[in-house]
């Protein structure tokens, strides 16, 4: 119980930082011209994203919220059924990124109706982002990692309906 505490706790801070984030977007950069940090290359620019990733499926706020909700319900059950082994720290890590970025934007869509985006790669025309979208690319960069590099197969075994002793679970 006391990991899961950690966990949980470690995923309430990190909502919290994307939150403050946002924040402070909305008070200093909403309605300006932005901020350039690295002229012509990076600017802190202020946006009000309606839809997912690259502004797809605008104003389906519902749909977000449903599909989110159904996501962590899924990857709380995994995560229940990871091994306590040492090797499984990168996994945990995992999802405590994935679900701190996916309720600090769930937040957004709820309370606001939008999410806040503001980091923008000027160079290289980049969609506008955030601090949670960072949160779940990491994961979805580590993850891939670690499924091609790190984990082999036997060591998901975990996932099947059976233990890893042939037994149900």
């Amino acid at each position: 119980m006391k990991k899961h505490i950690k966990i949980f706790s470690l995923i309430i801070i990190l909502i919290i930082a994307d939150q403050l984030t946002k924040l402070w977007a909305l008070a200093d950069l909403r309605g300006s011209e932005g901020i350039p940090v690295i002229s012509g290359v990076f600017e802190l620019q202020y946006l009000e994203n309606r839809g997912a990733a690259f502004g797809i499926l605008q104003d389906k706020q519902i749909l977000f919220l449903l599909i989110t909700v159904a996501v962590a319900v899924l990857l709380t059950y995994i995560y229940i059924r990871i091994p306590e082994e040492i090797k499984y720290t990168p996994l945990r890590i995992c999802y405590v990124l994935l679900m701190a970025g996916a309720f600090g934007n769930l937040i957004d869509r709820v309370a606001r109706g939008y999410v806040v985006d503001f980091f923008y790669f000027k160079l290289i025309d980049f969609p506008i982002f955030n601090v949670a979208d960072i949160y779940v690319t990491v994961t979805m960069v580590l993850l891939i990692g670690l499924i091609l590099f790190y984990y082999k197969e036997e060591d998901f075994e975990f996932l099947s309906r059976k233990g890893k002793h042939g037994r149900n679970d």
